[in-house]
This record gives structure tokens, sequence and C-alpha cells, in this order.
């Protein structure tokens, strides 16, 4: 296995391959299709991860295959919660963490982690935020590995746990 991390190119098909790879993933993890409610994200993922200055997306690849994908962007939610601790101008989020399960437990998410944190610091941001959801069963013990701390669970649907990392 030799694992090549970049940022994914402005390119037609290397963007509808990251798709495609995203989709699988989620039908595989949640159950479920392409939902615009919640896959906004990925049905722009040009407007949203590659365009804008401080964004970026990343792919990991195996050969020409995409093994894992994740995403950083400017914090662009409104949460109560949050309100007083993260803004657009300086903070990013993780979006779009995602390996494919043949891949998983070989260090491929916390390079992604890694990449991104470095990319987020060099676009001078102060803080990362992320959420996950406590029904994944190594999801938040894997982020509190990485220093994020939990900062609100929501009892939702989906168990949503925010979370956050200051990186100065």
């Amino acid at each position: 296995m030799n694992i090549i991390i970049r940022e994914i190119n402005d390119d037609c098909d290397e963007i509808d391959l990251a798709k495609s790879f995203l989709y699988n993933q989620i039908k595989e993890v949640y159950g479920i299709g392409p939902t615009p409610k919640f896959h906004y994200d990925i049905e722009e993922l040009k407007d949203y991860y590659i365009l804008p200055e401080r964004n970026n997306f990343f792919v990991a690849l195996d050969g020409d295959n995409i093994v894992a994908t994740a995403g950083i962007r400017s914090y662009d939610k409104d949460y109560e919660f949050l309100k007083d601790i993260c803004f657009e101008e300086d903070t990013a989020s993780i979006w779009r963490l995602m390996v494919d399960k043949g891949y998983r437990r070989n260090g491929i998410a916390r390079i992604l982690v890694e990449t991104i944190e470095r990319f987020a610091k060099n676009e001078e941001y102060k803080r990362i935020y992320l959420n996950s959801h406590r029904y994944l069963d190594a999801a938040i013990p894997f982020w509190k590995s990485l220093g994020y701390e939990v900062t609100f669970e929501e009892d939702d649907y989906d168990e949503t746990t925010h979370m956050i990392k200051n990186l100065i």
C-alpha cells in the first residue's frame, strides 16, 4: 500500500470521482443515498472546497483509487451554543473525513487530519470545529486522541457531538 495525500484538482472528472467515493461511503456507513439537505456540499464540492481561498479538499490515493477524503472550510454554522467561540474569520471546520473500510486502521485518517491542521495553520485559522456522531463507535475516541475536545452534545436523532481544537 503506497498512499499519497494531495489536494483535489479543479477537474470535473476528479471531482466526480470524489463525489462517487463520498456517496458510496455514505451509503455504506449511514445506509442512505444522496440527500440534498445533508449533502449539499458534495453536490457543490467545487464551490464549497476548491474555489474559496481558505478552503480545500484532500484525497488519499492508492494508485488511481480514492481511498479516503477530508474537506476543510471556513466555519459557516450559526449554532447558538458556539456563537461566542466560532467565527468564520478564525475558525475552520472539517467535513467529509471518510476512509474506505478496507483501508481503515492504517493511520490514513490521522495523516489527513494532520494535513488539514497544517493547512488551517497556514491559512491563519485559530481553531478547528467539527461534529461527529456518538453511534459511530470509533469516531469520538479518534478525535479526542488528536486533541479535539467535546464542546456540546445534542440529544438529537443523530447523536451529534460538537468538538473543537485550538491551533494556537
